[in-house]
């Protein structure tokens, strides 16, 4: 049997499968080899780099090497040179030595409200510290005060040291303190910045009964427990009743102000003893008491009061939940066995008190305002003696007792910052009354 031919359309598409097959194949090896030739490209260049890599990462080293060696060099030069200065500065410089620079300020406008023309600004007070911590337990504390920006023989201003002292951990519980401090008693004497009271002036009660800043040169132990209680006592000097001025008004304003030594030639013979203890067991509850008492005639010949004693005692409470501050304090001095002396001052205005007390109410409430601002309104009233009792008056001649003052104080603490205050209040006063007045303030702390 005879087949045909296939039709010539069939061949030829049979032939161009053919081709495209071939070349196909042919196609697939040269990318093949286009590819092999391609990584073995890349493999040279990255090889390349390596090797650049290496020559620097060794001329760092080399570098580094060359700095240390010579920054060694100068250091060992250094500590040769300052050998002498190193051995005397050590000492101060232990393990966790710090210096912080401290400092308070407070400006006063003050307006009477019967005598305008008395209207005064006052730079009260300007106070520049430091403390240094020569380890983890021991530091030295100092400031320095200038009251009413100017002090000179023939100005009202005074410059003094208001606390230099050293202070010395034991253990996380006890330590000690000598020095010229702070004595520990009421809520401000402690804690007078203009940042820490409320009102521009700070309470009376803390002028007049508890002369504020009451400091003393001595010694004292301290203690702070886990359960809330911190304590302190100790030794330290105290008044000299041999500086009574029986025509001085201060002596009447403030009896213990006008028999303070301050550290400055102190008398020494008679010593003062005090001690103090807080509660904080319960958060934001503060509970304590002080007491301070000694002999301050220091033995002075022909004196006429050899025996007087003085005597100084708080209760307090502090107490803030949530905004709330809430505040009291009662404080009563005494000095005895001075009957003999008044007998001598006869006629004059002013005597040594045998009692003065006096104390204060005071609640506040801060608000906190947008921008970081707070204002914190409050209100506070006192009741304040200095001359509730005298022993040696003679009738007709001198003052029984005075006349207790009450004062009462209303206004506001606006807070820029925690440590910076704008103050503003009014202050009524019961029996003198022209004392009434109208204060300004701005004060910081830090």
């Amino acid at each position: 049997m005879h087949l045909p031919h296939p039709p010539k359309t069939f061949a030829l598409s049979t032939l161009a499968l053919s081709l495209l097959l071939a070349h196909g194949a042919a196609s697939a090896q040269s990318n093949e080899a286009a590819l092999i030739k391609r990584l073995d490209d890349l493999a040279a260049e990255l090889n390349k780099v390596k090797a650049e890599l290496a020559s620097i990462k060794e001329g760092q080293t080399q570098d580094r090497q060359a700095a240390a060696s010579a920054a060694s060099a100068a250091t060992a030069s250094a500590a040769a040179a300052a050998a002498p200065m190193a051995a005397t500065a050590s000492a101060g410089r232990g393990a966790g030595a710090a210096t912080q620079i401290t400092s308070y300020g407070e400006i006063n406008y003050t307006r009477p409200r019967r005598d305008s023309a008395a209207t005064s600004t006052d730079i009260a007070r300007f106070v520049l510290g430091f403390q240094h911590r020569f380890d983890e337990r021991t530091k030295v504390v100092a400031e320095v005060e200038i009251e009413h920006a100017v002090a000179s023989s023939t100005d009202s201003g005074e410059v003094a040291i208001e606390q230099v002292y050293v202070e010395h951990k034991l253990n996380d519980t006890y330590g000690l303190r000598a020095g010229l401090f702070l004595m520990p008693i009421g809520l401000v004497n402690q804690n007078h910045e203009p940042t820490a009271f409320y009102g521009v002036l700070r309470p009376v009660i803390d002028t007049s009964i508890i002369p504020t800043t009451l400091r003393e040169v001595g010694f004292q132990l301290f203690g702070e427990h886990d359960n809330g209680v911190s304590w302190s006592a100790g030794v330290s000097t105290g008044p000299d009743l041999t500086k009574w001025d029986p025509a001085d008004a201060e002596a009447a304003g403030s009896p213990l102000r006008a028999v303070h030594q301050e550290g400055q030639f102190a008398k020494s013979k008679n010593l003062t003893l005090f001690g103090a203890v807080d509660w904080r067991g319960i958060p934001g509850l503060r509970i304590g008491g002080g007491l301070l008492t000694g002999k301050m005639a220091h033995g002075a010949p022909g004196f006429a009061a050899p025996n007087a004693r003085y005597t100084l005692w708080d209760l307090h409470a502090k107490w803030t939940p949530g905004q709330w501050d809430l505040s009291a304090v009662y404080a009563r001095g005494s000095i005895t066995g001075a009957g003999e002396l008044n007998a001598t001052f006869a006629g004059a205005p002013y005597l040594v008190p045998k009692a003065f007390d006096g104390a204060f109410v005071q609640a506040a409430y801060k608000f906190a305002l947008a921008g970081g601002y707070s204002i914190a309104p409050f209100a506070r009233y006192e009741r304040i003696n200095t001359g509730r009792q005298f022993d040696g008056v003679v009738p007709g001649l001198n003052v029984a007792a005075y006349e207790t003052e009450g004062i009462a104080t209303i206004g506001a603490n606006f807070n820029l910052t925690p440590a910076v205050v704008l103050k503003a209040d009014i202050q009524r006063y019961k029996v003198v009354k022209d004392s009434d007045r109208f204060n300004i303030g701005l004060g910081y702390s830090f």
